[in-house]
């Protein structure tokens, strides 16, 4: 099972949110490119990136910090936040990104989606981000009235590289993962689902791995790198 450290841009810099609420963000480091380059050298084999004003206002915001980051770094890094056609996705994975997530456009234009996959096979995940089992997108602002599996299953044949499944109520909150749920979702699905919220301690990464026979691929961390309560080496181990 791979382990994702998050960079979760806001305004050029790295924050967390507490459960994905904008006015609730803390600043770790003002140099994204310096916090991707720590966590390639504390031995993580990827990386996530989400840029959080880009998926609130449609359209990539912090463009510099992501250019910034993949000029640190050697290891693969996943993208999300904004980018919601194809001529984004294909800037993106020309600037570097070797993986493109797409969230609120999954859900508003499914075909894009499957379009994407096709022109870049191995390349597009899904995003699908949940509150109360309902998926909410344009950066958490809006909830539909659609589920987290059945927005899944709309992409079973798609090609989809991978389901990036959030709680959005354990997202930062430091409460631990919703393993349940994300194992019932890798359970229906033939895509592998990366988890994603509340990952606190090596006891996550512990009962994540126990359901990796379901089709969970990895595990997002976020608040715990920063905050020190999960060493990064023992978390790698864990899920090895």
């Amino acid at each position: 099972m791979l382990l994702y450290p998050a960079i979760d841009l806001k305004d050029g810099q790295c924050v967390r949110l507490l459960r994905g609420d904008m006015d609730k963000a803390t600043v770790f480091n003002d140099d994204p490119g310096a916090q991707a380059a720590s966590f390639e050298t504390a031995g993580f084999e990827r990386i996530h990136l989400v840029d959080l004003n880009g998926a609130i206002e449609g359209t990539p915001v912090n463009i510099d910090a992501v250019k910034g980051i993949l000029k640190a770094i050697d290891i693969p890094a996943q993208l999300g936040g904004g980018i919601r056609d194809i001529a984004g996705i294909e800037r993106w994975l020309d600037a570097g990104i070797a993986r493109v997530i797409l969230g609120t456009v999954a859900l508003e234009d499914p075909e894009l989606v499957k379009t994407a996959c096709k022109a870049f096979p191995g390349q597009i995940a899904v995003g699908i981000d949940a509150r109360d089992g309902k998926v909410a997108v344009k950066g958490w602002v809006e909830t539909s009235e659609i589920t987290a599996l059945e927005l899944a299953l709309r992409f079973e044949d798609a090609g989809v590289a991978a389901i990036v499944f959030t709680d959005i109520d354990r997202d930062g909150a430091m409460g631990g993962v919703n393993v349940d749920a994300t194992a019932d979702l890798a359970f229906a699905l033939s895509t592998p689902v990366i988890a994603s919220g509340g990952l606190s301690s090596l006891d996550d990464i512990k009962l994540l791995k126990a359901e990796e026979a379901a089709g969970i691929e990895g595990a997002i961390i976020g608040r715990a790198l920063y905050d020190g309560m999960l060493n990064p080496a023992l978390a790698i181990l864990a899920a090895r």
